[in-house]
């Protein structure tokens, strides 16, 4: 038995799931391991921008559930945004086929069934799939989420803090990988290095550092996501032409590998939503509705101030319309803060193999309100497509909690055929605007001394688009940028590891003054002749690396020394100043002027 005799339960999930406005009907309740469709258990459209959790052990039917919810809620004219990792929603265009199986299931929920398709738009980041690439500028990603990719601990994302202000005060734009790296180039150079004096300045360990992330990030490929066309996210708010909400799907078949990456992009985008749109209050129904999956990669080894910031977007992107719902194994994944925001709740069946997944399972029994069900033994014995559900009534106060039959979905579970995904992709009106990948005057530019082009097409100091320059000059003098550099005849031919690699030991010596301690790999291909880094004086190639580092200098991470102290004490404090002064968001996002 897996019930506490209660008289009346039925009658009160009933009662609290009843709904006079437009709900997700998420399935019919269960009592004892048997159905009763005439309970059934909603979600009502009007609470679901209270945000919520959707939770369970690998293949309990969490992605069934969110395909279930997306239909539904564009069916009622609310677009969706899910993120694709395995691309089994790629289902969602393609009718569901019907079977004897499937009628029994809907019936014995209740569920007036029909196979359809669904609008859905397919997203990839910077092209890295199939779907329309989803870009973003690096000045408005913003310091906070660029250190969360890189993974940098406090004192150098307060040290990439100060490099984004000087940036800002002195209209250096940061578009991608390759103008970052020229701006701390030039705070460490010369010319620059006194640039930042008041403000504590810039240590060359800490740059060395930051410039060799910086590099990784392009050996895993990630420049591509760093750029133009910039992507804007009010995209993800439209309808169909039937009043249908449009189901944007990005896909991250090919990010598995890069974890953080996957989740702080995401974060991105609702960061920027935050920043962009309008206050609105309660409406009868959200604008989008976005569910953030594995979210526990959001949060894991998550600095204060990140996590600080993820609870305030939480807390007030409600009121612009805007429903978060996280997804994630236990609730244990996600910050108690943030689980206090998260009213509307469906748990999948949990295991309890081990010591740890039965401290889980309490754990999550405890976070539920008081019910009639003995959920430890409900959650380790629901089967697939069964959840325990809890959500936010129309009142404004808790349902009963009610182990759920979840409903089936209308279109396919799993992938829709590849040439119905190149179909969509190919006919979306959002192609020809985001396909290109531009690269505009900037501030590698700037500070290479090259002259903006005119509107003709010509030299000069207005205009501010170019197309895209294959083999691009790296900041440092390599010829090397994003997955080409040119040869000695200007030709470009794609990068290797090895010169990614000689790239990074190069940066590490020039910066620290010492050899480094990046492994060789192979030779390469020499690199061309390049401009001079202005002030400098030679070209970057010939130019004697900097005197060597005082002791405690040696910039490597999570030594502790007097020096290290007074550099981290000074940049920490005159970062969280200057936060104050930069015209950013809580992630350092900054508003963009929109496409139109």
């Amino acid at each position: 038995m897996v019930m506490t005799p209660a008289d009346g339960h039925l009658d009160k999930i009933r009662k609290g799931y009843s709904s006079d406005g437009p709900a997700v009907h998420l399935g019919a309740a269960m009592l004892d391991g048997e159905i009763h469709p005439d309970a059934p258990v909603r979600l009502p459209i009007a609470m679901m921008n209270r945000h919520g959790l959707v939770s369970g052990a690998t293949g309990t039917g969490k992605t069934v559930t969110l395909q279930v919810m997306a239909e539904q809620l564009s069916a009622h004219g609310v677009p969706v945004f899910l993120a694709d990792i395995k691309g089994d929603l790629t289902g969602l265009s393609t009718p569901a086929a019907g079977s004897d199986r499937l009628r029994q299931r809907t019936q014995s929920v209740g569920q007036d069934w029909s196979a359809k398709a669904f609008p859905a738009e397919y997203f990839s980041l910077g092209g890295d799939g199939k779907g329309v690439p989803v870009r973003a500028r690096i000045s408005d990603f913003g310091p906070l989420l660029l250190a969360r990719v890189m993974g940098l601990n406090e004192t150098q994302e307060s040290s990439l803090q100060l490099v984004f202000y000087y940036a800002d005060k002195n209209g250096l734009e940061l578009y991608n990988l390759a103008d970052l790296r020229a701006v701390i180039s030039f705070l460490t150079s010369d010319k620059g290095k006194d640039s930042l004096e008041a403000l504590g300045g810039l240590s060359r360990s800490t740059a060395g550092v930051i410039l060799r992330e910086l590099v990784t990030l392009e050996a895993q490929g990630m420049d591509k996501f760093f750029g133009e066309t910039e992507f804007d996210t009010t995209e993800f708010l439209r309808l169909a032409e039937d009043g249908r909400g449009i189901i944007s799907c990005l896909e991250l078949p090919t990010l598995l590998a890069r974890p953080a990456l996957f989740s702080t992009f995401l974060m991105w985008l609702i960061a920027d939503l935050f920043a962009e749109l309008p206050e609105v209050g309660d409406t009868e129904k959200p604008k989008l509705v976005f569910f953030l999956d594995e979210a526990h990669l959001l949060f894991r080894n998550a600095s204060d101030a990140f996590l600080e910031s993820i609870m305030t977007t939480v807390r007030l992107i409600r009121s612009k319309g805007v429903g978060i719902f996280f997804v994630t194994q236990t609730p244990k994944d996600v910050p108690s803060e943030v689980l206090g925001q998260l009213a509307n709740r469906i748990q999948h069946a949990l295991r309890a193999f081990t010591p740890d997944d039965a401290k889980a399972l309490r754990a999550t029994v405890s976070t539920f309100p008081s019910s009639a069900y003995d959920l430890e033994e409900v959650l380790t014995n629901a089967g697939t497509g069964e959840a325990v559900v809890t959500v936010m009534t129309e009142r404004g106060a808790p349902s009963p909690v009610a182990w759920t039959k979840i409903c089936a979905p209308e279109s396919t579970i799993g992938p829709s055929p590849v040439a119905t995904v190149d179909r969509i992709v190919q006919e979306s009106r959002l192609l020809p605007v985001y396909a290109p990948a531009v690269d505009s005057h900037s501030a590698f530019e700037k500070l290479r001394g090259i002259p903006a082009p005119n509107h003709d097409g010509g030299s000069g100091s207005s205009g501010s688009v170019t197309a895209t320059k294959a083999g691009r000059i790296g900041d440092d003098g390599s010829g090397t940028h994003g997955g080409t550099r040119a040869d000695n005849n200007g030709a470009s031919v794609p990068r290797t590891q090895a010169d990614i690699d000689a790239e990074a030991r190069r940066i590490e010596e020039a910066i620290l003054g010492r050899p480094s301690s990046r492994p060789a790999t192979s030779t390469p291909s020499p690199p061309p002749d390049y401009p001079p880094v202005p002030g400098a004086g030679q070209p970057a190639r010939e130019r004697r690396a900097p005197e060597r580092q005082a002791p405690g200098q040696s910039g490597k991470p999570g030594k502790k020394d007097d020096t290290a102290d007074l550099i981290k004490d000074v940049a920490v404090q005159a970062a969280t100043v200057l936060g104050r002064e930069l015209v950013r968001g809580l992630f350092g996002t900054r508003r963009r002027r929109r496409r139109w």
